[in-house]
């Protein structure tokens, strides 16, 4: 006579984990690192200036009658906000099951809602945008990215199909040109620019395939690693830091930015203003189903783009 097994019995529990597994990344570096502000209207200002170039010039004859100097007024600049946001519906009663993994389905959609909406701010202003006013019932409002202000210090291709800067700081995209190979002499380029119009940098963002890149910088390739007797080799294949000729910058792997990019900035020169912060709505109950909104309403500052620099069209 066959035992009675597995196969043939009713009413065994299932085996389910409590845990619900999610490796969806949720780092957001260029959002987490720069400032936030808030913004009192759907076009938000501010102002840049600089110093009049330096001279040799500057010599005046002894007891010579003061003459009026040429005064430079500051440049006023703007962005759109745009509304970012994500509706959740859930169902009476999935909200009244016993469920794995979550205490609360609503609670559940409207976290994992949240991360999401902060995924797409970092994929926008990392995004070749610019301004829309959009209209009233048929188009949104959009503001302009990172690659609309970033015009003073760049490198881009110049054969074949040329990369063009953007030609209205926050309205203009940019022209992409034909891709090369991202080398240790574009970003030193770059940086020198930076400085040289001011600015201090101290992050490199690029995407995960350019992290790549740069580790593999000739600095890198020439370090050693003394590995006692005893121990275990390690190898060292990647970089954190680069220590240019005018200073450290960290070196950022992003992975919602676009791989032709790499950006060269200083976070205290830009921020997110916000005109509203992230908030849950409740929306009118029409059956049975709890409906919530969750959004937010901001744009992107950048408060002088001469303090940034891009390295564009890599391959």
């Amino acid at each position: 006579m066959a035992a009675y097994d597995r196969y043939s019995a009713i009413g065994a529990r299932e085996d389910l984990s409590d845990v619900i597994y999610d490796i969806s990344p949720t780092d957001t570096p260029i959002m987490s690192s720069i400032g936030k502000t808030k913004a009192t209207s759907v076009t938000h200002e501010w102002q840049t200036d600089a110093l009049a170039a330096a001279t040799t010039a500057n010599a005046l004859v002894e007891g010579a009658t003061a003459s009026e100097g040429t005064i430079t007024p500051s440049v006023r600049l703007a962005n759109l906000t745009q509304i970012v946001g994500k509706t959740v519906m859930v169902s009476g009663t999935l909200l009244a099951s016993d469920l794995a993994g979550r205490k609360s389905e609503m609670a559940y959609q409207l976290a994992k809602a949240s991360s999401e909406i902060k995924r797409d701010i970092e994929t926008i202003i990392t995004a070749n945008q610019g301004q829309a006013a959009g209209s009233s019932g048929s188009s949104a409002r959009k503001m302009g990215s990172l690659l609309s202000y970033i015009k003073t210090n760049t490198s881009k291709n110049g054969t074949s199909v040329t990369g063009v800067d953007p030609t209205t700081l926050g309205v203009s995209t940019r022209t992409d040109g034909t891709t090369r190979a991202f080398t240790e002499t574009i970003l030193k380029d770059v940086i020198a620019k930076v400085f040289a119009s001011g600015g201090t940098p101290s992050a490199l963002f690029v995407s995960p395939a350019q992290k790549q890149v740069v580790s593999a910088f000739t600095g890198l390739a020439a370090q050693r690693y003394q590995v006692p007797t005893s121990g275990q080799a390690t190898i060292l294949a990647g970089a954190d830091l680069y220590q240019s000729d005018f200073g450290v910058l960290q070196i950022v792997p992003n992975r919602f930015m676009r791989t032709r990019d790499a950006l060269i900035l200083d976070p205290e020169y830009a921020a997110l203003a916000y005109l509203r912060p992230f908030q849950t709505n409740d929306i009118a109950k029409v059956g049975d189903a709890d409906k919530k909104q969750i959004l937010a309403e901001l744009t992107l500052e950048v408060r002088n783009e001469a303090a940034h620099g891009g390295a564009f069209d890599l391959s």
